[in-house]
């Protein structure tokens, strides 16, 4: 796809944002010059300066931590599991953009072979059986089914925003250079450690779950070459995080 077409995609979301008042002109700015960097910086900047750059102002955007930027209230808190704490439904416009603008420099990358169908394959399974079975042995999380009201609506939020930006930061623009650098298992380990230290403010027990999960998505990416197998994993994960287990933490 080419550039222009690919601009598109952040600059829609800048200009929504602001439209609805989510964005302001503080943010429109930073906003504009982050996605400048991840689109173009990669031709203009050292590949390794880029991707530190990206990986840096990426982690801003998603902590929230960029001025500018309000969140989209879309249910008020309540109750999604009796052992949890009340959980409210919010868009990220800043998290969002991020990913708009990630898809659009992934969308103008080249394709990448698969190493192992049977390989990817058995990362998706094991990873879709270990992290919710170990979540509820550390007792992180209980056994606690349910159908939430507004389901839909969560899982555009949680795919479409989080786990599309998580994915292709860690996955699409981290694990590859660190492979690359590093060697298969290091590089995978390190990307892993890395997505579940941006975790840890949620508990060090959480970390440690995200980081085991990091590496089932960066096992399915590797071997698959991929990237819409590993953002399928991980909303097939945070899915049945959902539906069958404390929502969004059991309280200890």
């Amino acid at each position: 796809m080419p550039l222009h077409l690919r601009l598109l995609l952040p600059a829609f979301t800048l200009a929504l944002g602001h439209a609805l008042g989510f964005i302001d002109p503080i943010g429109l700015v930073l906003g504009a010059a982050a996605s400048a960097l991840i689109l173009l910086g990669d031709r203009r900047l050292p590949d390794g300066a880029w991707r530190i750059l990206v990986l840096a102002s990426g982690i801003a955007l998603a902590a929230h931590l960029v001025p500018g930027f309000s969140p989209w209230a879309l249910w008020q808190p309540r109750s999604i599991s009796p052992d949890a704490p009340p959980y409210a439904l919010r868009l990220s416009w800043d998290k969002l953009l991020l990913g708009s603008a990630l898809l659009a420099w992934w969308l103008g990358q080249p394709s990448k072979p698969a190493r192992s169908v049977q390989g990817a394959a058995l990362s998706c399974f094991v990873t879709l059986l270990a992290v919710p079975v170990l979540a509820m042995l550390v007792g992180l999380l209980a056994w606690q089914p349910k159908w939430p009201e507004g389901l839909l609506l969560w899982l555009l939020v949680n795919l479409g925003v989080a786990v599309l930006a998580e994915e292709l930061l860690f996955r699409g623009v981290l694990q590859p250079a660190l492979v690359k650098r590093l060697g298969t298992w290091p590089g995978l380990l390190l990307t892993a450690a890395l997505f579940g230290a941006v975790h840890l403010p949620f508990s060090p027990l959480f970390a440690l779950l995200a980081t085991l999960a990091g590496l089932g998505y960066g096992l399915a990416f590797h071997y698959s070459g991929r990237l819409s197998l590993a953002i399928a994993l991980h909303g097939a994960v945070n899915l049945l995080h959902l539906l069958l287990l404390s929502y969004p933490l059991r309280l200890l």
